[in-house]
């Protein structure tokens, strides 16, 4: 993989001509699912280098993420944001996925002008979330708080090869009232959803991943954000929600 782009530019190229209308009227919010995104053997090559799960002591676990009702948000995911922490296959797919010409990319497809990656993967980089976890249903933290830009997109790239659908995980969208699943799809290899992050773009995986032990749902998290030059984007942190998917505990 080291003489090859993960990223197939033409096909990109393609979708932000073909299919730029269709991501700005999407419902319930602005969003696109690109399968093949990766290939095959760049999933396979890039899921055995993922770190396993951690022990609890390593950077970025969330075992107990509470709302402020005391109900679990999210229980059992791990992310890894430091850059030098992961083989530099993954640095080479940060690169790509930060560099000019995917950037690019997402301002046609989006139609956002001026879009900056983020040096300091904050919240974002390897995510992996192992049997019984889950990630309740919310809306991300608006601002950027090192470098008080606008946060504006989501890049989300699955790399589980042999997901049997069976064992849940599914990406869920909802709509803005919080009354109606309006969209789910699988974490399979290979796949990318790209979605505008605004105050009432609900996402999650709120159903407890049924995966046997020794597997886990992982993907790559990368997130994009802008100026507020007139200073009206809302400041608010990840607006947790409850969607009834799991038992939570007080």
């Amino acid at each position: 993989m080291s003489d090859q782009y993960y990223l197939n530019y033409e096909l990109l190229d393609v979708i932000a001509n073909e299919q730029a209308v269709s991501y700005r009227t999407a419902e319930p919010f602005p969003h696109i699912v690109i399968d093949d995104f990766l290939s095959s053997e760049a999933v396979v090559y890039l899921e055995s280098l993922f770190p396993s799960l951690p022990d609890g002591k390593d950077q970025g676990v969330s075992a107990h993420l509470s709302h402020k009702d005391g109900s679990r948000a999210q229980y059992g995911k791990h992310w890894v944001s430091r850059e030098l922490s992961v083989d530099p296959a993954f640095r080479r797919l940060y690169w790509e996925l930060n560099a000019a010409p995917f950037v690019r990319f997402l301002q046609r497809l989006a139609g956002i002008p001026k879009l900056l990656p983020d040096p300091y993967l904050l919240g974002g980089g390897l995510h992996q979330t192992g049997p019984g976890g889950f990630l309740e249903v919310h809306a991300d933290f608006s601002r950027h708080p090192d470098l008080d830009l606008a946060r504006r997109l989501n890049v989300l790239v699955y790399l589980n090869s042999e997901w049997d659908e069976s064992w849940g995980g599914e990406l869920e969208l909802w709509d803005k009232e919080m009354n109606e699943r309006c969209f789910s799809l699988s974490p399979k290899g290979g796949r990318c959803v790209i979605f505008n992050t605004t105050c009432d773009s609900f996402h999650g995986h709120p159903q407890p991943l049924a995966c046997p032990s020794g597997c886990s749902r992982k993907s790559v998290a990368l997130y994009y954000y802008t100026l507020d030059e007139d200073n009206s984007w809302v400041n608010h942190p990840t607006l947790w929600q409850q969607t009834g998917a799991v038992e939570h505990e007080s």
